[in-house]
């Protein structure tokens, strides 16, 4: 059985993008995978934060995974497996600053303002590749925004095994679903729909009401043209686009399927049938993430023994590294 890993930042309440973009995903390969989920909290320092703040959101974040269908067994916070930073730390010495400048993902978040950045932000896919390779994970679900990442993962892998003289480090396959939802924001389809967004009217979090998800939907933005019958009509038409893939991801159908159902319709009826096919869905995870969300004894329990066996499996793994550069064991 091949061991997967992947990782949450812990930065709110997950929201619909989240949910078709990895969590459902993770439902299902745990049940024929070796998977460890990990709220990555210490990446949640890189960017500006509030230790109150973080705190709430990581139990937020686990009792949206377990209202999700994840397995409590397998989830736990990164901050409190050492295995990570310790791990983490070596690759910092192992990367090299050339890989670390072609990463695309510093340059969009730090944008023009890169020299008052935390170090953190730029040496991230350094502890990424820690965060996987202190399990041995050999397969991580990944959007193609994070593919870069894990080449880099494999080139501090090869490097390492390289420079110890050992085969230790295992090359990671990226799990890229064929038919992953990329999930745009409610407002402007332009933009992925994120948790920084301004506005609460953009995106579906997975602890709205079912009232609250059938007014985001009914206040969607769309145009004033009716459903086409094929995709080539939905060009120039990005709000449209983004509300049918939606429903093609939460129905299991093809945009073409949906495309067909809803030919000719205005958005009136389609937006309806949207909002019932989301509430279907999700209103059961918002219930019980409320749930969980009253019980925060039990969310620590959780994360605890979620540590347990991370700890389990990584120490080995992360000693026998530390061994390897010449630390004293």
């Amino acid at each position: 059985m091949q061991r997967v890993f992947s990782g949450i930042q812990p930065t709110g309440i997950p929201h619909l993008g989240n949910y078709l973009g990895a969590i459902r995903n993770w439902v299902t390969l745990q049940k024929d995978h070796d998977c460890l989920f990990c709220l990555v909290d210490m990446h949640s320092l890189t960017m500006p934060w509030s230790p109150e703040a973080l705190r709430e959101q990581t139990l937020a974040s686990t009792a949206c995974l377990l209202a999700s269908g994840i397995d409590p067994t397998r989830l736990y916070n990164q901050s409190a497996v050492s295995a990570h930073a310790r791990l983490g730390w070596i690759f910092n010495c192992v990367s090299r600053l050339g890989w670390l400048n072609r990463m695309t993902q510093f340059k969009d978040k730090a944008g023009k303002n890169r020299e008052n950045h935390s170090a953190g932000l730029y040496v991230y896919p350094n502890l990424m590749a820690a965060d996987i390779l202190a399990f041995h994970a050999t397969r991580v679900p990944v959007g193609d925004d994070q593919r870069q990442h894990l080449e880099l993962a494999n080139d501090i892998a090869q490097k390492f095994n390289h420079d110890m003289g050992v085969e230790f480090f295992p090359l990671i396959e990226p799990l890229i679903p064929p038919h992953a939802a990329r999930v745009m924001s409610l407002r402007d389809g332009s933009k992925k729909m994120s948790k920084s967004d301004p506005s609460a009217q953009s995106r579906i979090i997975l602890n709205d009401t079912a009232d609250e998800i059938a007014q985001k939907i009914r206040k969607a933005r769309t145009d004033a043209e009716p459903l086409p019958s094929e995709e080539a009509g939905l060009e120039g038409r990005p709000e449209a686009r983004n509300l049918l893939t939606i429903y093609a991801a939460m129905s299991n159908k093809t945009l073409a399927d949906v495309l067909t159902q809803f030919a000719g319709q205005g958005f009136g009826t389609f937006k309806q049938a949207l909002a019932d096919l989301l509430v279907e869905t999700l209103a059961p995870v918002a219930d019980e993430t409320r749930r969980l969300m009253d019980d925060k004894a039990h969310l620590m329990q959780v994360l605890r023994q979620g540590a347990e066996r991370a700890r389990a499996v990584s120490e080995p793994i992360v000693s026998e590294a530390e061994k390897l550069v010449g630390f004293l064991r």
